[in-house]
């Protein structure tokens, strides 16, 4: 029997969000992509490789951008040339409230697994957030944060293109490999999982 490939509903630039940010991961903005690398990787290679403190290299920074603005805004006064062109630096209202209302979701989403896990005895949703939380420990002691990052950028940057363009071989091999998670997780839950609230509802009806 020939499996059937699974039909494209949506393009990855629009599972991206189809602005500028989908453009800059799939390299539509081959520039933007090019500036992230670059940076990713001289940010990565000083603080990792090279032994700089992130603190200091960012006071030096600062530093020598503040005093390149003096000396062109006390240059231009005396030239009677134009000042240095700062925008306006500042966060808007809309902006703020944006990030409060996505901080918002987060935090209510992590408080409500909190309590399905400690309230509800969801034992099904304890094992899945304890192993979560196991795999990223794990991780954690084989590289640092800084790396972790990096890696990350990285995958941002290469995922979404290679997943466009063999976006129907990758999904047939997904569908192939959630089928096989769903059986062994069927058997789990048959075997193992379905016995441990029976066992907590005996205790209850004991005492």
């Amino acid at each position: 029997m020939v499996e059937s490939k699974p039909s494209r509903r949506i393009s990855v630039h629009q599972a991206l969000g189809g602005g500028s940010v989908a453009d800059l991961l799939l390299w539509r903005k081959w520039f933007g992509g090019v500036m992230l690398l670059v940076s990713a990787s001289t940010m990565w290679f000083l603080f990792e490789r090279a032994g700089y403190n992130f603190l200091s290299l960012l006071a030096n920074v600062l530093l020598l951008f503040i005093v390149a603005l003096f000396f062109w805004a006390k240059s231009a006064s005396l030239l009677n040339r134009p000042l240095p062109p700062l925008p306006n630096l500042e966060i808007s209202d809309e902006t703020v409230v944006l990030a409060a209302d996505e901080m918002h979701v987060w935090i209510n989403c992590a408080l409500l697994i909190a309590r399905d896990i400690a309230i509800n005895r969801n034992v099904k949703l304890f094992l899945q957030v304890a192993c979560g939380l196991w795999l990223v420990s794990y991780i954690g002691t084989l590289f640092n944060l800084l790396t972790l990052v990096y890696i990350g950028v990285l995958l941002s940057l290469s995922v979404p293109v290679l997943y466009e363009k063999f976006q129907d071989h990758i999904d047939t091999k997904l569908c192939v490999t959630h089928r096989i998670i769903q059986t062994q997780y069927k058997k789990i839950d048959e075997n193992v999982l379905k016995k441990i609230p029976l066992s907590l509802n005996k205790e209850k009806k004991i005492q």
